[in-house]
């Protein structure tokens, strides 16, 4: 046999080994590099990030350079490529913006930063995560809109972002996002047609777009979201029906539209169809038709809200099934039959909502009240006709916290025991045919605050227990048959806003505890059987508005102390024994209402204040015989002089008429001595005055202004308002805004003719100048009316405030004290003063210079001028909503001080940055006590966050920032804060002054520059 040489096989696989190992080494070196390189992106990416926070807390202290920054606090990294993967740092107190930087994170999968105080916009960096599962932005105060460009984060399967300030529509690039499961936007300003964007998402389970401003219809194709289990619209703008198909998603637990423009009927079969739904919110639309028997079907129901619609028909009968229910809400609706379904709920062992109020229920109140749930918190039947009595044991619902049942037909008593209901707030049983004597119990109730009872058939003495309701703020206790006189008590602990008693049989003097009541607006005790002298204490209730004392025994004058009564709008004293002096300081108040017939007043009316309006004294004034003077309308009889007045008068005018006859022929030969003398230098005077005369205004037509403006073309538009719009145009090679009246909505010729009238003899350098003005015909002889005004190429402070949202408080400052100065000429310093009546940022522009200017003048009174022919007396509401000053809307006269009052909310606006028709402000809350409630110590938690970073002139390199710098630019937000609210006092009479504004506002600018000064004096650099 052959042999073979092998020999050489060791050597081939020593070699074979060491490439093999070689290779390795290689690739686990490029991979090394390549990791170190990703680890290094993400760690600048993250020190970027810092940078651009706020870190009140110091939370990101472990952010720090000596460690890995896998190991700094709400960081995650992979555990194999050592890459960040989660980015958590919710509610740590940052502030700041999200750096673009977060962009170059690109292994994220996880993006939490709710329950900060972040602000700006989303960055569209963040389109380039598309290993992106969750983003978490809840709770912040972002800005701007969505950026288009998330569509690159094709993973997102959650995204939530309620509670900003984000806006407009929804990007079309959104509907490429097909893994989003989850969508939370609610409590937004987002708007536009949802569902045109989100229509092929159909992996959604939940979305959540409530408190918003989304329009269009629901379309069918939602039928084709066959796992949506949460759908949460209310509180936006849908119109149209909810189509039936939506009726077809099994899985759909929660169905939210209240609060929107959806009309359309429930289907029958609903229980069918929807077999595990939860939630059934519809209230405040246009539904009609009857309540589905099968309702009562639905076992995993937990609130039925159906209130404020058109349902008709009767109740389900049974709702024993619904054991889960905790809210039944069927008020403002037409429903009928009778009351006693109630019964059935005696199973619904976690109800705590029932209001069936303001339909047409009968019957008699069921007892078996006294078995429903101890949870339940509202009990509301007000506004049906039910009768019978309130039972005893409702007292056993220890939880209740309101019950309604005013303007029904309920007989007997109230429970004596029902002080048991520790937690009552509001008590209403007005308007029935209740009897007997109120319990005293009453008074253990230390949270009510608004007990009605009246126009009913009580009696007795109203108890003095009631005053140890320290929180009763509204009693109302009239029409009953209360006698004997008012406790002193009553008046002890209470702090009332409204206080009515009228038609009662009271009697005895007022007491002087009312003195007290610092806070009482109303005050009503018409028709019962007071007397005595109106007590003195009076003038300490400086917030009173409406004072009713008619139909009484007082006696005597009326305290001169209601002089300091500046809230006053109306007082009826009328059918008392009231005599004296007639008070003719009633006309340095502002008073709309005022009635003092039939007493025995004397002496002359005035002519000024409510006295010049007929309409206001009406007939005010009869039944006191003593009276004279006034303006014609009253018909009183002329004031009469005594006769040795009338002889001093007579001798004083003698005396006047020799020593004026002296002086004019003194005079007639100086002025001929002077007249020739100047007579040779007449031509050269007129010439010099000649000069100074204005250049004449520039006569333009509407052929001019179509050609400036490029025929009003659309790129021109710089804005629209309520009765016009403002186009950029070119006019003689000068830029320049030209408004065109909307002649055809109502009121725009008025705002036209306002408009020239205000302007017409006005200059100031924080007043928009007007250049002409143009009254012509277009092509189609329409009547066209426009005013040509200078540009302002740097927009309005709406835009600055709520856009660009980049203003530092020293420019806010500066604004704000260029408004004031706008504010005082147009008050105090032209011949005839001026009243905007439409102050808000919106008209406030900003010209090259950053020096603002107040606009529009389209609503502006001209005071102590004949009205022209094309105005009215009438004033209505003038002004903005949010802006316009509250007695504007009780018919109050134009005054300087409703102008006070918007240029208030305007200081508030600028440092919080919030509108003040935002949606945290409803009812009674607004931006003014919202402001109010935070002074002095929580100041810094309402203005807006940006205010509180370090600003360009402070220390670089790290070095810490001067404290004292930081204390006086806080004391000059509070300082800002205090004058805006100061300003914006619902009271007109009780406004800071413009002028005491203008210092304030100038100190508070000093407070902030002069440690700046300072600081940068001591670091070799002048500000």
């Amino acid at each position: 046999m052959k042999q073979h040489n092998l020999s050489f096989i060791p050597t081939a696989l020593s070699l074979f080994f060491t490439l093999l190992i070689t290779q390795q080494v290689k690739a686990t070196t490029t991979l090394n590099s390549t990791e170190n390189q990703g680890n290094e992106t993400d760690r600048a990416a993250l020190w970027a990030i810092k940078t651009q926070l706020i870190d009140r807390r110091g939370v990101l202290s472990s952010w720090n350079r000596s460690i890995h920054h896998c190991n700094w606090e709400g960081i995650t990294c992979g555990l194999t490529h050592n890459r960040v993967t989660v980015l958590d740092l919710h509610t740590k107190g940052l502030a700041g913006t999200i750096s673009p930087f977060i962009g170059n994170l690109s292994f994220l999968r996880i993006i939490r930063l709710t329950n900060n105080s972040l602000y700006g916009h989303i960055p569209p960096e963040i389109g380039r995560l598309f290993r992106l599962e969750s983003l978490y932005l809840f709770n912040n105060s972002l800005t701007g809109e969505i950026p288009s460009n998330i569509s690159g984060c094709i993973n997102l399967q959650l995204i939530s972002m309620p509670y900003n300030n984000l806006h407009g529509k929804l990007p079309t690039e959104f509907g490429s996002l097909i893994n989003l499961k989850w969508l939370w936007m609610y409590s937004n300003h987002f708007s536009g047609p949802l569902f045109d964007v989100i229509a092929n998402l159909t992996s959604l389970e939940l979305i959540d777009g409530r408190f918003n401003e989304f329009s269009g219809t629901i379309p069918d194709t939602i039928s084709r979201m066959t796992n949506l289990s949460w759908l949460g619209l209310s509180s936006n703008i849908l119109t149209g029906t909810i189509p039936s198909s939506i009726f077809n998603l099994s899985s759909l637990m929660d169905l939210e539209l209240s609060f929107n423009q959806l009309h359309g009927s429930i289907p029958a079969n609903i229980a069918f169809t929807l077999p595990v739904l939860r939630f059934l919110q519809l209230s405040n639309n246009y539904f009609s038709g009857s309540l589905p028997i099968s309702l009562t079907n639905l076992t995993s129901l937990q609130v039925i809200e159906l209130s404020s619609n058109n349902f008709t028909g009767t109740v389900p009968l049974d709702f024993g099934n619904l054991y889960n229910l905790q809210i039944l809400s069927l008020s403002d609706n037409n429903l009928v039959g009778d009351i006693n379904f109630i019964s059935s709920l005696v199973n619904c062992s976690t109800l705590e909502v029932l209001d069936l109020q303001s339909n047409y229920f009968t019957g008699i109140l069921p007892q078996v009240i006294a078995n429903l749930s101890t949870d339940l918190t509202w009990f509301g039947i007000d506004q049906n006709p039910i009768s019978g009595e309130i039972p005893i044991g409702i007292t056993n619902l220890i939880n209740l916290r309101f019950i309604g049942m005013g303007r029904s037909e309920l007989i007997g008593t109230i429970p004596q025991d029902i002080g048991k209901l520790q937690n009552l707030e509001r008590l209403f049983v007005n308007s029935n045919k209740l009897s007997g004597e109120i319990p005293a119990s009453l008074g253990n109730l230390s949270y009510l605050s608004k007990l009605s009872l009246d126009n009913n058939q009580f009696q007795g003495q109203i108890p003095a227990s009631l005053g140890d309701c320290a929180n009763l703020l509204y009693l109302y206790l009239s029409r009953n048959r209360f006698n004997g006189s008012l406790p002193n008590e009553l008046f002890a602990k209470t702090h009332f806003v409204e206080f009515h008693l009228a038609q009662n049989q009271l009697e005895g003097s007022l007491p002087m505890e009312i003195g007290r009541q610092i806070n009482i607006e109303y005050f009503d005790v018409s028709k019962n059987k007071f007397f005595g002298t109106i007590p003195t204490v009076f003038s300490s209730l400086t917030a009173l508005q409406k004072l009713y004392m008619a139909d009484n025994v007082f006696h005597g004058p009326i305290p001169p102390s209601f002089t300091s009564l500046k809230s006053l709008t109306e007082v009826d004293l009328s059918q008392n024994n009231l005599s004296g002096q007639f008070p003719e300081y009633f006309s340095s108040l502002h008073l709309i209402y005022l009635n003092l017939s039939y007493n025995n007043f004397e002496g002359r009316v005035p002519t000024k204040g409510v006295f010049a309006n007929a309409s206001a004294i009406g007939r005010g004034l009869i039944g006191n015989n003593r009276l004279c003077g006034g303006i014609p309308e009253l018909h009183l009889p002329t004031c009469v002089e005594n006769e040795r007045k009338k002889r001093r008068v007579s001798r004083a005018l003698k005396l006047a008429i020799i020593v004026t006859s002296a002086f004019l022929a003194v005079l007639a030969m100086v002025t001929w001595i002077w007249l020739y003398f100047t007579r040779h230098n007449r031509k050269t005077k007129l010439a010099s005055s000649d000069e100074l005369v204005k250049e004449p205004y520039l006569k333009v037509s509407y052929d001019m202004l179509l050609k400036a403006t490029d025929g009003f073309c659309h790129e021109n538009l710089l804005g629209s308002g309520s009765f016009g719009s403002v186009f950029k145009g070119t006019l003689d090679g000068k830029t320049v805004a030209v408004k065109v009246l909307n002649l055809q909505k109502r009121g725009g010729s008025k705002s036209f003719m306002a408009e020239c009238e205000a302007l017409k003899n006005i200059r100031h350098r924080n007043l928009v100048g007007i250049l002409t003005a143009c009254s012509s015909t277009d092509f189609q002889r329409n009547d066209f009316k426009a005013l040509v005004y200078e540009f302002m190429p740097n927009g309005s402070l709406d835009r600055w405030l709520h856009e660009c949202g980049n203003l530092s408080l020293l420019q806010r400052l500066d604004i704000a004290i260029d408004v004031a100065h706008a504010l005082n000429y147009l008050h105090c310093e032209c011949e005839s003063s001026i009243v905007h009546c439409d102050l808000k940022p919106s008209n406030i522009l900003i010209d090259h210079d950053m020096v603002a200017h107040v606009a529009d003048f389209g609503l502006a009174k001209v005071l102590n001028q004949p009205l022209h022919p094309n105005q009215s007396s009438s004033i209505g509401i003038r002004g903005t909503v949010g802006y316009v000053a509250p007695e504007y809307g009780l018919g109050g006269e134009v005054s300087p001080e409703a102008d006070l009052y918007s240029f208030g909310i305007l200081l508030l606006e600028l440092m919080t940055r919030k509108r003040p028709t935002d949606n945290m402000f409803k009812e009674d809350f607004n931006l003014h006590m919202y402001a109010k409630g935070a002074l002095p110590d929580k100041v810094l938690q309402i203005v807006e966050t940006t205010l509180l970073e370090p600003e360009n002139e402070e220390p670089d390199n790290n070095e810490p920032i001067n404290q004292a710098t930081l204390q006086k630019r806080d004391e000059c937000m509070i300082s800002v804060v205090k004058i805006g609210v100061a300003c914006s006092n619902q009271f007109p009479s009780k406004r800071m002054e413009i002028s005491v504004a203008i210092r304030e506002l100038q100190q508070a600018r000093e407070i902030l520059l002069n440690p700046r000064r300072r600081h940068n004096r001591a670091r070799g650099r002048e500000i």
